[in-house]
């Protein structure tokens, strides 16, 4: 951005945060049209339209509005700093073997309560900000991330899945 001048460096990054805006809504299967409805027209479809193209700058308070509204931390709808490593794994990388994949689903571990499901709801949100993954229905966990999720559950790493089905989270 060395000798851009600065409404080229402004209207550059508007550009990036409206890709993000988009990716996010994507993820989450919801159209402009889905979004106006659910947020009772807080957010209109043409106004984040704009946002989305770059064309309209979007305010901070608004910005965390929408955040709240899309169920992700704030940070995550801003772009990042060009040059900035990614921080999305390759998901080829680290996976379980085919037969040794576990899906956890979201929506039962939120309805859950107590202090085990407090803390493994929020070691799931950890790996959706870390993946930049938040569709918000099931998450495939990896096999690292599985060790984290035996302790939590005060169980092995190879009893860790049947105990996850114990408790109703394994996605079908």
């Amino acid at each position: 951005m060395g000798d851009e001048p600065k409404d080229a460096a402004a209207i550059k990054y508007g550009r990036r945060v409206g890709e993000r805006l988009r990716s996010i809504r994507r993820q989450k299967r919801l159209s402009l049209q889905d979004v106006e409805a659910a947020s009772d027209q807080e957010f209109k479809a043409s106004v984040l339209g704009a946002y989305e193209r770059g064309e309209r700058a979007i305010s901070v308070p608004r910005l965390q509005r929408l955040a709240r509204f899309y169920a992700v931390p704030v940070d995550q709808l801003l772009p990042r700093d060009e040059g900035e490593a990614d921080a999305t794994i390759d998901l080829t990388d680290r996976r379980f073997e085919a037969n040794h994949s576990v899906s956890i689903d979201l929506s039962r571990l939120h309805q859950m309560s107590g202090a085990e499901s407090d803390m493994l709801a929020r070691y799931v949100e950890m790996i959706q900000v870390q993946r930049q993954d938040f569709n918000g229905r099931v998450l495939t966990i990896r096999r690292d991330d599985l060790q984290a999720i035996a302790c939590i559950l005060g169980s092995s790493l190879e009893g860790a899945p049947s105990r996850l089905v114990d408790l109703g989270l394994v996605a079908g």
